[in-house]
């Protein structure tokens, strides 16, 4: 009785699963690769946002206290309860300044935005009407920011670039009252953001 001899792989069968495998393998190691960049963009992408709901929220937060209380600068000069400027930035009072310590200060406070050098800033200033030697301090909310502007709409629907509005020439009657407050943000990835708020007539 004849035994058959058992019959193994051959080089070009051990070479050719070898391959299958390497395939295998790159093709593993790039789906892993591209899950891990996608988690991690998307990680990203979330936290901007989350960064940008923080910052508008603080922004609200000020704006809709805004009040009308006028100061002095640091040269004596009356400035108006609110300001804005085409050069990204705005300053204006705003009452409901916590004072959990009890400190001896105002109630109101006097805050400003900026944008410069790609950032959106947040400054206040510790009192309201300011000696030549009073600083503001300073918070950065967003980053990589490619532009800030704020506009003063007024009772007519106009989004003015100043207020208050210079050489006011308008007629007799006309609606100049503020109504409310935009703010146009671009920022990556998301591209242009507006925001509108709606404020106490000042």
């Amino acid at each position: 009785m004849n035994i058959g001899k058992s019959r193994g792989f051959t080089l070009i069968e051990v070479l050719v699963a070898l391959l299958i495998f390497a395939i295998i393998g790159v093709i593993s190691s790039q789906l892993l690769s591209q899950t891990i960049s996608s988690n991690e963009h998307l990680s990203e992408r979330g936290q901007r946002l989350a960064n940008i709901h923080r910052a508008m929220q603080i922004i609200q937060r000020d704006i809709m206290q805004l009040t009308n209380r006028s100061i002095r600068d640091e040269y004596g000069d009356p400035k108006p309860p609110l300001l804005i400027g085409t050069d990204g930035r705005i300053e204006f009072t705003r009452s409901g300044w916590r004072n959990p310590l009890q400190l001896p200060r105002a109630q109101v406070q006097r805050v400003g935005y900026l944008w410069q050098d790609n950032k959106l800033i947040r400054g206040y200033w510790s009192v309201l009407d300011r000696a030549q030697d009073t600083e503001p301090s300073y918070q950065v909310l967003l980053e990589d920011v490619e532009r800030v502007e704020f506009y003063a709409v007024d009772a007519s629907g106009n989004q003015n670039h100043f207020w208050p509005i210079p050489g006011n020439v308008s007629a007799p009657g006309a609606p100049t009252n503020l109504m409310g407050i935009m703010m146009r943000l671009e920022i990556a990835p998301f591209g242009v953001v507006e925001r509108i708020w709606e404020v106490p007539s000042v």
